[in-house]
């Protein structure tokens, strides 16, 4: 798999696992792992082939890191945890559609498929929190506006500030109760990160303060 940062791979997505999932990110520190969003669960055997070419064992993938709700984000994450043990990480806004299998919400019907109810290990509240592992913290940050509880993650990795921020470009339906406000507010919120690269869940990476700031701001309405 070709590095984002050499602690930082994507192992998942077009291209990667199942055409129907989002990007999914493997983050290695020390010995231990964690994925950001789980794909669909259309090809799971090679989300796991991926990351053990990453030099990652099964065992050593301790957290599912997930930016919300939706089905291609979220349809493989009961799999994932079956086998690797891992806790489960959401937004307390976005935890119920999850722990509920609303398939409406989490857009399964979109795919033509359903949610089983997912329990959440570990729930994040309000504005920010803060993900420690192979002692490092990863921020998780509130950005709502596609999806009531959307979390974006940011670390440093090799010197660089890194941006998790999956669902960026949207987009805002009334089914997955977006909020075209918030999602304004929100984008404004991830621009003046400053991030030196941003892992996106369709668009895949992007490098340098300028074009992270520009591909953000792309999306928001003049």
């Amino acid at each position: 798999m070709p590095p984002v940062t050499n602690e930082i791979f994507q192992v998942g997505g077009g291209g990667y696992t199942a055409p129907e999932d989002a990007a999914v990110y493997l983050i290695r520190l020390e010995s231990d792992a964690a994925l950001v969003d789980a794909g669909t669960g259309g090809d799971t055997d090679r989300l796991f082939r991926n990351i053990e070419s990453c030099g990652v064992p099964t065992d050593a993938v301790r957290l599912l890191l997930l930016t919300h709700c939706h089905f291609d984000h979220t349809g493989g994450a009961a799999e994932v945890r079956d086998r690797t043990g891992c806790r489960i990480v959401a937004h307390a806004l976005e935890a119920p559609f999850l722990e509920e299998g609303d398939d409406r919400v989490t857009a399964a019907l979109w795919y033509g498929a359903h949610l089983s109810p997912l329990p959440i290990d570990e729930i994040v509240e309000g504005p920010e929190g803060t993900i420690r592992m192979g002692g490092r913290e990863i921020r998780a940050i509130h950005i709502p506006g596609h999806s009531p509880g959307s979390m974006a993650f940011f670390m440093e990795s090799d010197g660089q500030r890194v941006l998790f921020g999956q669902d960026i470009h949207g987009p805002l339906d009334e089914s997955l109760l977006s909020d075209e406000e918030a999602y304004a507010r929100s984008l404004e919120q991830l621009a003046g990160l400053d991030a030196d690269i941003l892992c996106e869940g369709h668009y895949g990476v992007f490098r340098g303060k300028e074009e992270v700031r520009g591909f953000i701001r792309s999306f928001l309405r003049a």
